[in-house]
């Protein structure tokens, strides 16, 4: 469970020495698919731009515990840690900090040059509640979606019924999520070191 005083932008997941575990939300038919497969598959679109998310929180906060419409499965997608690192190393923030990037013109270029998008959001304790840091989302783009369904993904779990319980009540089925170590280059690019309003 999330709790204590936490750096205001911190990568924060479930992993161990060999993956990490994101969450994705889709409409039953896809996510069968998926959980059958051990990754994406049709209907899965591998054009459009794919979002993870290592906070379970935000993402039941996301798919409003797996009752919005085609969203209604929680998927729990174990990755290599070197896709996760990967995407990390060639993402951008999804929106100009001039703090991280000078001009709104270097921003333009590096989102150009970067198949992936990193935007934070308040992190979400278990009452759905926002909380005063961020959790990452990591928004894959067409060009690494491929890489990421055909060699980044390990397993995936469908876990609804997890959802349901910890909604329920069940507050000690939250996932724990540590610190994951991320290279200081990248840490800046993301704007890491910021500190909140």
């Amino acid at each position: 469970m999330t709790s204590g005083v936490r750096p205001y932008r911190e990568v924060r997941a479930h992993h161990d020495d060999a993956a990490v575990t994101v969450y994705q939300a889709y409409a039953p038919a896809l996510a069968d698919a998926a959980v059958a497969a051990g990754t994406f598959v049709a209907p899965f679109k591998r054009e459009r731009m794919t979002w993870i998310k290592p906070s379970f929180l935000w993402m039941m906060y996301r798919a409003g515990w797996g009752t919005k419409p085609g969203q209604e499965r929680i998927l729990a997608v174990r990755i290599t840690r070197a896709g996760f690192d990967r995407a990390l190393a060639s993402a951008s923030l999804s929106h100009y900090e001039a703090d991280v990037h000078g001009t709104h013109e270097a921003w333009l270029r590096a989102k150009q040059a970067s198949p992936v998008r990193v935007q934070w959001d308040p992190e979400r304790d278990a009452y759905l509640q926002p909380l005063p840091w961020r959790a990452i989302q990591v928004g894959l783009g067409p060009a690494v979606v491929g890489e990421y369904v055909d060699d980044w993904i390990v397993g995936i779990d469908d876990v609804t019924d997890l959802a349901r319980r910890v909604h329920q009540g069940d507050l000690a089925g939250v996932p724990e999520e540590r610190p994951y170590p991320v290279a200081p280059d990248v840490a800046t690019r993301l704007g890491m070191a910021a500190t909140g309003v």
